[in-house]
Parts: C-alpha cells; sequence; structure tokens
C-alpha cells in the first residue's frame, strides 16, 4: 500500500477541514491511502500580532505574504528529512494549468507533494526563487486565496490512487481519464416522467453497450470539447464514428 502525502501552507487552515474531513477524503486518510498536513503560516511569524503580509515595495494595491514566515514554515515542515524528499508546488494563477494529466504525475509522486497558499495579492517574488519548484494553477480565474485550489489538486490527485476509490475503474472511465469527456449514465427508474433510459442499456449486450457508450462519450467531446481530440488516441473504429457524427451535425 503506497501513501499519497500532502504538506499544506495556509493562512486559513479551517477553510481546508471541511472537505479533508468528508466522504472519499476522509475514507482516504482513515485507510493511510493519503496523508495531508496543514500549516499554518501565521506561527511561523515573530511579531505579536502575527503578520505574514505588507504593502508592496514600489506602491499599488494589494499587500504582499512576506518572505520570512513561508520559509520558516517549509524549513520546519523539513526538518529532519532530506531536501530531495519534499516537492513544492505554488498555487498562483501564473503557473502551469492543471489538468487530468497533471494529477496523474502528482498521484505518482513520491514525495511530500507541499502546496502554498497564497493570498492576498501576491507573494514575494523571493518565495518562488528560494523555495517553490513548480507554480501549478487550476485555471484562468483568480481566487480569493489558494485554499480552494489546494483542495482541488488534492481530491483530483488522491482519487487516482489505488485503492481511494471504491471501484477501481472508476477514475479510468471519467471524463478525461481516457482523453474523452464521459458518456451519459443511468439508473432505476427506466422511465421517469416519460424520459427513458437506451434501450441498448437494458439489452444485456455488453458489446452494444461498449459501443454506445464510447460513440456517446466522442459525441460529447466532439461538440463540448473539439480540442481534446487533437490529442486523444483514436482507432479506426472510433475515426469512422467520428465522420458519422460530423455528418449527423451538419445534418441537423
Amino acid at each position: 500500500m503506497r501513501t499519497l502525502n500532502f504538506d499544506v501552507l495556509t493562512l486559513f487552515p479551517g477553510i481546508l477541514a471541511g472537505p479533508l474531513n468528508e466522504s472519499i477524503l476522509k475514507r482516504a486518510q482513515e485507510r493511510g491511502l493519503l496523508d495531508v498536513r496543514v500549516w499554518d503560516i501565521r506561527e511561523y511569524t515573530e511579531d505579536k500580532h502575527k503578520t505574514a503580509d505588507d504593502s508592496p515595495f514600489g506602491g499599488g494595491a494589494g499587500m504582499v505574504l512576506k518572505p520570512e514566515p513561508i520559509f520558516r514554515a517549509v524549513e520546519a515542515l523539513k526538518a529532519g528529512s532530506p531536501e530531495e524528499d519534499f516537492f513544492v508546488i505554488s498555487l498562483s494563477p501564473q503557473g502551469r494549468v492543471f489538468n487530468h494529466r497533471e494529477a496523474e504525475r502528482l498521484s505518482r509522486e513520491r514525495r511530500r507533494i507541499v502546496l502554498l497558499s497564497g493570498h492576498y495579492e501576491a507573494i514575494d517574488e523571493r518565495v518562488k526563487e528560494g523555495v517553490v519548484d513548480e507554480e501549478l494553477s487550476i485555471g484562468d480565474y483568480v481566487l480569493t486565496g489558494g485554499e480552494l485550489a489546494a483542495l482541488v489538486v488534492i481530491d483530483a490527485t488522491a482519487r487516482l490512487v489505488p485503492g481511494v476509490l471504491g471501484d477501481e475503474e472508476s477514475a479510468c472511465f471519467d471524463s478525461f481519464g481516457t482523453g474523452l469527456l464521459d458518456h451519459p449514465h443511468y439508473t432505476r427508474p427506466a422511465d421517469f416522467r416519460g424520459m427513458q433510459v437506451p434501450e441498448v442499456l437494458l439489452s444485456g449486450n455488453h458489446e452494444e453497450i461498449r459501443k454506445w457508450r464510447r460513440r456517446q462519450a466522442l459525441k460529447a467531446t466532439l461538440l463540448k470539447r473539439p480540442d481534446l481530440l487533437q490529442t486523444v488516441d483514436l482507432s479506426d473504429e472510433d475515426r469512422a464514428v467520428l465522420a458519422e457524427l460530423e455528418k449527423e451535425i451538419q445534418q441537423e
């Protein structure tokens, strides 16, 4: 059994408490598959007011997180362990975009993954130069702080660790797991307010069900995220289905 390890540096530990103590993330921690430690940056300040930010040199709006408490916090969490046992990621709008492939990469990480959650206007640039190995962004927008981004990274990554999900195949067939968007899903009742479950799903014919699901995944991707089709590994059967779907769409 392998444990995925995260350390989160934050000014607001309470933001992470709820999600980390519910549902799949809670069970993963209880089973030893996930270990998340939260570090309060303010505990590494040295003044009585626990000041972790200051106004920017050169003027401008907003406040900047000071380097001293962040350096001290990183040094504290690394204390007693080799430097190479840690991988420090700053969650920032300037980082490379976090996606399913990035989650897969991090799910295989053997080092402790340190997530630095920024707040206010910015983090002193010397933090990036001195302790950060990589920057990641969860999208092209700005959040109040990096805590929600940290939770996104932890959740998306942890569910790819063997044993975290009840059904090991679930993560493989999720949207983006195969490079395509997911196919539609249905459950009981078969008829709900006149809306019927597709007959093929009730047929018991596993090969026809497989073909239907693949076709629906290709259709969803073609309509909603055609850019993904440029990178997914398509079979000859897939290409034939896509050609049919493109004709159907043109005729609608």
